[in-house]
């Protein structure tokens, strides 16, 4: 059986200074059944022309198109609205490096699901100059839409698509560009765990993460970081994307399980009210975050009001 065809989507802008060596790790995998498709926000820098020269050293595999220059939250969604039906899709950010078996180990996954089925892995954190400094964290509560809602842990840069979710995604594309949804990545993790997708997070990294000087995201584990994320939280940053989330959501009901609508329901009734109210209806809903500190953090917010959309 030949190996399967997998989409690689990737948003670029002012990449110019890491983009060949995402590029060429590309160009290095195991699983050689690839296109590319660079959606470019209108760089000034060489970007266009790395990706062209790139393209001329691989003949009809890569493709450069205009981006909506919406962000590269909306240049990805546009991407998904784009991709073809059947393939896989994985998405690329631009100055990540692929290890070699990437594709590999997700096409392996992916290939015996007729189901929509979504895959994702661990990455290693590295510094500007790509010297490791730690791995990502390995999940150990179960990956599905209750905690979907409540967390982003199928990183964008790792996922991979079967046909049958890549046809999900396609479907929800508009809506979640219509609400502006804040992450395509959390995004997706949402609506392939609502629709009861299979669902997998590899324990062995699949690529190294660049962590920029001014990144706010990767290493999620410093005290830092955790007294970053409950600011947002509190501050209602949070609220607001998981509004975004919903409003995205609601056009789509129809392509969740009926256990997805109601615990959507009960979200529904979280975000609309504060209190033991909101907290019965987040209990009800089994909501939960990958740790009992973040869960114990979001039952904080929800029962202060934060997450309470504005009447």
């Amino acid at each position: 059986m030949p190996a399967p065809h997998v989409a690689i989507l990737m948003a670029s802008y002012q990449g110019a200074a890491h983009i060949g060596t995402q590029l060429e790790s590309i160009a290095a995998q195991i699983h050689s059944n690839w296109s590319l498709v660079v959606s470019d926000d209108g760089s000034t820098d060489d970007t266009p022309d790395l990706v062209q020269d790139f393209a001329k050293q691989h003949p009809h595999q890569v493709t450069m198109v205009q981006g909506p220059r919406q962000g590269a939250t909306q240049n990805f969604l546009s991407l998904v609205e784009a991709a073809p039906d059947d393939a896989m899709i994985a998405f690329c950010d631009q100055d990540d490096k692929w290890l070699p078996e990437k594709l590999e180990r997700a096409a392996t996954y992916l290939a015996p699901h007729k189901e929509p089925a979504h895959y994702a892995a661990r990455t290693i954190i590295t510094d500007g100059q790509l010297q490791p400094l730690t791995e990502s964290r390995h999940f150990l509560r179960p990956l599905c839409f209750r905690n979907a809602l409540v967390q982003a842990i199928m990183a964008g840069n790792t996922s991979v698509f079967n046909s049958s979710a890549v046809g999900l995604l396609k479907q929800a594309a508009g809506s979640a560009r219509q609400a502006d949804v804040i992450s395509h990545d959390w995004w997706a993790y949402q609506v392939t765990s609502g629709a009861g997708a299979a669902l997998w997070h590899d324990p062995r990294p699949s690529l190294l993460y660049r962590q920029h000087d001014r990144s706010e995201v990767g290493r999620n584990d410093t005290l830092p970081a955790l007294a970053a994320r409950m600011r947002k939280l509190m501050a209602g940053d949070f609220g607001a994307w998981m509004a975004a989330n919903h409003n995205a959501l609601h056009p789509m009901r129809h392509l969740l399980t009926e256990a997805s609508r109601q615990v959507f329901d009960q979200v529904d009734r979280m975000l609309s009210s504060s209190g033991p109210q909101a907290l019965l209806a987040m209990r009800r809903a089994g909501l939960y975050r990958q740790t009992r500190p973040a869960t114990a953090m979001l039952s904080a917010t929800v029962v202060a009001g934060r997450l309470r959309r504005p009447a």
